[in-house]
């Protein structure tokens, strides 16, 4: 009975572990998208002031090629054309579902987490500080 008893107590101090990291990780994670978008916004208003026109934001599919509308306007942050901010400071990763229907009516991408580190943890190793590429498409922006 005691072994059980162990092991119950054992379990429900590693659940409360999990539960104390996990609320952590959200906070920071919410703190940290919290300054990128503060970033972004300040960004798109230097754009909007250095003459750095939006463009029409396409969308890759996950499967197949071309590219499909989405109904977005803003600006490009590679020049591959995967991540885009919009006029509202909105950070978006550019691949989308491509199904018949996308291409018929466009696509509708979600707004995503804004990271203070873009390409964080990628196969591709392409990490750039977010404040860095924004100063980059200042200065050479990606045109559509």
């Amino acid at each position: 009975m005691r072994a059980e008893g162990d092991q119950q107590e054992w379990s429900r101090h590693r659940r409360e572990a999990v539960e104390v990291k996990e609320q952590a990780l959200h906070a920071a994670r919410l703190e940290e998208h919290g300054k990128a978008t503060a970033m972004i916004r300040e960004a798109v208003e230097r754009f909007r002031a250095a003459g750095v026109a939006p463009v029409a934001l396409r969308a890759r599919p996950f499967q197949g090629g071309g590219t499909l509308r989405t109904g977005l306007e803003g600006w490009y942050l590679k020049q591959d054309r995967s991540l885009a901010v919009d006029a509202e400071g909105h950070y978006y990763v550019m691949r989308v579902d491509g199904g018949l229907r996308a291409r018929l009516r466009g696509a509708a991408p979600e707004p995503g987490w804004a990271p203070l580190v873009v390409g964080r943890g990628a196969r591709d190793g392409d990490t750039f500080r977010l404040e860095e590429l924004l100063e980059m498409r200042l200065h050479d922006p990606v045109r559509a």
